[in-house]
């Protein structure tokens, strides 16, 4: 309590001007009381010797909370197997093949089965380069330093995304076995060759521009129709650059992934290992047979975003995975009402997209997120206490992990704790993570639903034109 005082003199110093005489800055005397905050009492010394060779959660982990908490839910969706995005950010992709493979399992009694992962990525970084080169040539007029130029410059693609780049993605190359196209070791391990992409997709952007520049440069003296034939020719030329420049990125792909199959035949086995019947396909058409949903329209995205006002439709610019595909575009709405609809499709044994901050208090060896798991506050004197808006202004919270939720637990009418099928393998309890009730208000964000969960009253709020939010936005971050 004795530091918060000091810091309360501090600051009233600050408002009577003894700041003002020191520009801001750190005088002797500002410091000589600042030194005040660190008493070395036994305590601190003692805290100060464990945290000089135990890391800091352990220390924190709050010992009235050690137990673990009761494993059991009333609601569970069927699923089979784990799943291990390794040293990637797919989540969001192992996310949402997950839910359609629950769906998948469920029905044809696949035993342990998994979608590839590789073959969507594949398709999905392509896309993403596309998305970047076109985003250049449409802000070709633009100053360098625009705000959006600056934006596609700094994320020219990325291995993180959220659900509507799966469906785009399956919708439009549809779905092969994880036989089929089996994971590579730089799909398991994407920051190598997302960094050589990235430096190449820069280099190709700014010669977009240039080539728009010195196009611009040669024309201007031509006047009406001959300025206009001369500028759609010019155009004409960046669209030819940049197929060529694509044909660069799909060998570097294939190099680094595979070539992904046109066609394929495949055995499918039930949950006995035994054979039932060798087909052949194309991409679609197993997407088709096996899942064969509107993935496009037949979801709902919903969003717990404190910051902006509920029950309003949001759409975020450049926010999608394909050029010619959808924004994401998300219902914002009270935490309360998202549960509703979750619980309604785990009673119906539907698995959902799920996505939260993950790393806030969570015990990875338990596999539990609680907010009651540490107690920072005890071990380094500190008062914590903004509310969750708070931390979403101040970037101190977003959504950083997508997962697939499966189970709830119902008690006295009212759900006590959630449970994920996560993609980080054979970790946390059993390959999932369970978190409290709590945990869920404070940093669940998205939750993707089909619409037959919905209520009317929230599908009609679709019909309402979306704010358009920047690219930039915080909300934009990819799960990763």
């Amino acid at each position: 309590m004795k530091r918060f005082l000091c810091l309360a003199a501090l600051m009233a110093a600050a408002l009577t001007g003894a700041s003002a005489q020191n520009n801001g800055g750190l005088s002797a005397d500002v410091l000589a009381e600042i030194r005040t905050g660190y008493q070395g009492t036994p305590a601190d010394k003692a805290i100060r010797n464990a945290l000089n060779t135990t890391p800091m959660a352990t220390l924190a982990a709050n010992a009235e909370n050690a137990a673990m908490i009761d494993t059991h839910f009333s609601d569970q969706v069927k699923t089979r197997g784990i799943t291990n995005q390794k040293s990637s950010g797919r989540c969001w992709l192992f996310s949402g093949l997950n839910v359609l493979r629950a769906r998948a399992i469920d029905k044809y009694d696949l035993g342990d089965f998994q979608f590839s992962q590789n073959y969507l990525f594949f398709y999905d970084q392509l896309e993403k380069a596309n998305l970047f080169l076109q985003g250049i040539i449409d802000t070709r007029d633009l100053p360098f330093e625009d705000r959006t130029v600056d934006w596609l410059f700094s994320n020219p693609i990325g291995d993180g995304g959220q659900f509507t780049g799966v469906s785009n993605l399956v919708t439009k190359y549809g779905l092969v076995p994880a036989e089929v196209m089996p994971e590579s070791f730089c799909a398991e391990n994407t920051s190598a060759m997302s960094g050589q992409i990235r430096t190449k997709l820069r280099e190709d952007g700014l010669r977009l521009r240039q080539a728009w520049e010195a196009g611009l440069e040669k024309n201007a003296k031509l006047k009406g129709k001959k300025a206009e034939a001369a500028t759609q020719a010019l155009l004409g030329e960046l669209q030819a650059m940049k197929v060529e420049m694509l044909k660069d990125i799909y060998h570097a792909l294939c190099l680094c992934l595979g070539t992904p199959p046109q066609e394929f035949t495949w055995t499918r086995c039930n949950g006995k290992g035994e054979r039932v019947e060798t087909k052949s396909y194309t991409p679609l058409s197993f997407y088709q047979e096996f899942v064969g949903e509107d993935l496009e329209n037949g979801y709902v995205m919903l969003m717990n975003d404190p910051c902006r006002e509920y029950y309003k439709v949001y759409e975020i610019e450049y926010d999608r995975h394909v050029y010619d595909g959808d924004n994401w575009v998300y219902i914002n709405l009270p935490v309360e009402r998202i549960k509703e609809m979750a619980i309604a499709s785990i009673k119906d044994n539907t698995a959902m997209y799920f996505s939260c901050d993950v790393g806030k208090c969570l015990n990875r060896a338990k596999g539990v997120a609680d907010p009651a798991n540490f107690d920072y506050e005890s071990l380094l004197g500190l008062r914590f206490g903004m509310d969750k808006r708070e931390r979403v202004m101040t970037h101190a919270s977003g959504s950083t992990h997508a997962m697939t939720l499966i189970a709830v637990d119902i008690q006295d009418g009212k759900p006590a704790k959630w449970m994920v099928e996560n993609s980080w393998g054979n970790t946390g309890y059993q390959g999932k993570l369970i978190m409290t009730d709590k945990w869920f208000d404070e940093y669940m964000f998205r939750l993707v639903v089909e619409k037959k969960y919905v209520p009317a009253d929230i599908l009609k709020l679709l019909d309402s034109q979306p704010v358009m939010l920047p690219a930039w936005d915080p909300m934009f971050l990819p799960e990763e």
